[in-house]
């Protein structure tokens, strides 16, 4: 019988979240530690070589656990290309995206929390480890002009918000294939926080008229029953006299 793919990801949500953040400090010790001694890169090495293994068996149950496997896979490709395109060194760092899927899991039911979410981690996880592969494509090239973590992220940064000054930039073929995937990732966040304040606003909006709406109404209903008791206080008067 094939697991439950919901009850899978309810138990294994942390753990996918845990070994993310663990493949992050692998992946960053040997990059941000040039002089690294040999038996450290190798327990990176095959700390990173480990978390892909844990992520493939993840995707493994997952689509073991769909009710339609083929529907499934065509609409989880992304999470195949997460799996694959790493085998590229400067790609590995994609595998941290499975953070950003684990948190979506555990976040608020309501969409606006979904895309908060995605906004918020996806920012920091893209600004991050774009830094760690531009610099690890970088550092030592000829005529490189990031050859620290610190412009790496500055640069990330300058290039995520679309502002480039050029102050720094990638010399190689590889941190430029960096820059274009980031290029695209900061538009992709820009306009997502934009229609997210849209969103907001105009529900705001909305809720204001609701609550004048619920408020005229309640008046409606006074001036209603202060009327009939005027007309009653009238027809015991009239009668009276």
């Amino acid at each position: 019988m094939a697991p439950d793919r919901s009850a899978w990801e309810r138990r294994t949500e942390w753990a996918l979240i845990v070994a993310a953040l663990v493949f992050l400090v692998a992946y960053a010790w040997p990059i941000l530690d040039p002089d690294l001694p040999e038996p450290g890169r190798r327990v990176a090495s095959l700390t990173v070589t480990v978390v892909w293994v844990v992520f493939g068996v993840d995707y493994v149950v997952r689509l073991a656990g769909a009710a339609d496997r083929r529907r499934w896979f065509v609409r989880h490709l992304p999470d195949l290309a997460i799996l694959v395109l790493p085998l590229l060194r400067p790609l590995q760092l994609l595998r941290l995206l499975t953070l950003v899927q684990v948190l979506n899991r555990s976040a608020a039911g309501r969409l606006r929390g979904r895309v908060a979410l995605y906004v918020v981690s996806g920012a920091v996880v893209l600004a991050a480890v774009a830094a760690l592969a531009v610099l690890d494509a970088e550092r030592g090239a000829r005529g490189a002009l990031i050859t620290t973590y610190g412009d790496a992220l500055w640069w990330a940064a300058a290039t995520m918000s679309t502002v480039g000054y050029g102050d720094v930039y990638p010399v190689t073929g590889t941190g430029r294939v960096v820059g274009v995937l980031l290029m695209i990732g900061g538009i992709t966040l820009l306009g997502t926080v934009t229609a997210t304040l849209a969103s907001w606003l105009v529900e705001a909006v909305r809720d204001e008229q609701d609550e004048s709406t619920r408020e005229l109404d309640a008046l409606r209903v006074e001036v209603a029953r202060l009327s009939a008791r005027l007309e009653a206080s009238d027809g015991s008067d009239t009668r009276g006299s």
